[in-house]
């Protein structure tokens, strides 16, 4: 039997043209595995059917929609994950489920190696071939745009010469990719960091100057987790959804950056995150009443750092692992109600409420009914800052 390499496929020029150069340079059947991760788009009956016209021998379409939601963009809420303190992990959250299943792929039809369009510039390259190293570390890899130095004239040329049933003249002036949790720009004029955005290149989100009523909505979480909106119990998917629709009409999550790539580059992104944007504020602001401040302060640094592994492509580091520990026992009462209002590209908190909060009006008011008892306030100041007071003198004295 001749050897079976599992391609991660999206059904564009690359990928497509990918089946029969592998079939081609490596004498392989070619497996074809589409994810369905809540992008929208073109219908991935389509796609399917594509790869199996560009010869692949087995094409599968996963929905994978309501995994990724709970099982990838959940986490990420839950850590408040912004690389960067910015990019809410749009593409990188997606990589290590796309492995799990093309290892799953290639255990089912009998693969020996794993396939992928990314070029050896960009982030996804690592993050597809560490997760596949932790999870199937026999299968190999072959990736033609880098490892054949694969241009998109070659491409083209190539589709047109197999007659691969692909329209290769359409050419999109970005390189985009999208899924649930965001969409991410990049390439064309953005190279220019000078060039500013236009409205053309935004899909998830309306232009938040345009005039509108604000949307005002409450959020329900459980133990992290958004369970609800406006008192409707929704999966985290549904919920994850509406809000890229309510917060993307408001033009909420709209980010352009020069961010650091994992291979040493700057590079110039756009990306549209309506609902990661959101649910992130709210979550965080719901801490901010349930968490205590120690163990706010030092979750701060392990969400930084938990960000940095994902982004790196270390979601099934040992590391990563025990920061998952960490932050789900840190989540235990992250529970109750956050108001957020909609407009104007922004999602402002107005209101918090939690069945476990430490916030404490009797303790806060400076009304009547203070249960603050300010006399211990003197003693507390003295001691708090007897080290400084100590360290002074000595200073003074040694001069």
């Amino acid at each position: 039997m001749s050897e079976r390499v599992v391609l991660a496929y999206s059904g564009g020029l690359d990928t497509s043209v990918a089946i029969p150069y592998i079939a081609e340079q490596a004498g392989a059947e070619v497996i074809a595995v589409a994810l369905d991760l809540g992008q929208g788009g073109e219908d991935l009956e389509a796609v399917r059917k594509r790869a199996l016209g560009c010869g692949a021998v087995e094409s599968i379409v996963v929905d994978a929609k309501e995994e990724f939601a709970a099982e990838y963009c959940v986490p990420a809420l839950r850590a408040n994950a912004l690389y960067m303190d910015r990019y809410p992990l749009v593409s990188a959250l997606s990589r290590p489920l796309i492995v799990k299943h093309l290892a799953a792929a290639a255990r089912q039809f009998g693969g020996t190696a794993v396939s992928h369009g990314c070029t050896g510039k960009g982030n996804d390259q690592v993050r597809f071939e560490a997760g596949l190293a932790a999870l199937s570390p026999d299968l190999k890899v072959i990736a033609p745009a880098r490892d054949y130095a694969w241009t998109r004239d070659k491409a083209i040329a190539f589709a047109e010469d197999k007659g691969l049933p692909i329209d290769v003249t359409k050419k999109s002036p970005y390189s985009i990719d999208q899924n649930l949790w965001g969409r991410a720009v990049e390439t064309g004029f953005l190279e220019d960091i000078w060039n500013g955005p236009i409205e053309d290149l935004y899909d998830y989100t309306a232009d938040p100057a345009e005039p509108r009523e604000a949307d005002e909505v409450v959020i329900t979480f459980a133990a992290g987790v958004p369970v609800a909106l406006d008192g409707r119990p929704l999966t985290p998917y549904e919920v994850i959804a509406e809000l890229n629709r309510r917060a993307g009409a408001q033009g909420v999550g709209r980010l352009d950056m020069v961010e650091d790539r994992l291979v040493g580059i700057k590079s110039r992104e756009v990306y549209e995150a309506p609902a990661a944007i959101a649910l992130i504020a709210a979550h965080m602001e719901l801490e901010n009443v349930t968490v205590e401040r120690d163990l706010a302060r030092f979750k701060r640094s392990v969400d930084q750092r938990w960000g940095e592994l994902v982004y790196d492509g270390l979601w099934y580091s040992p590391l990563k692992n025990a920061l998952d520990a960490f932050i789900d026992d840190a989540q235990r009462y992250v529970s109750g109600d956050v108001r957020l209002t909609l407009h104007g590209g922004r999602a402002v908190v107005t209101g918090r409420r939690s069945g476990a909060s430490l916030y404490s009006y009797d303790l806060a008011t400076y009304d009547t009914g203070d249960s603050f008892d300010q006399s211990l306030a003197k003693g507390f100041v003295e001691l708090w800052s007897l080290p400084g007071k100590i360290a002074a003198a000595r200073n003074r004295e040694q001069g």
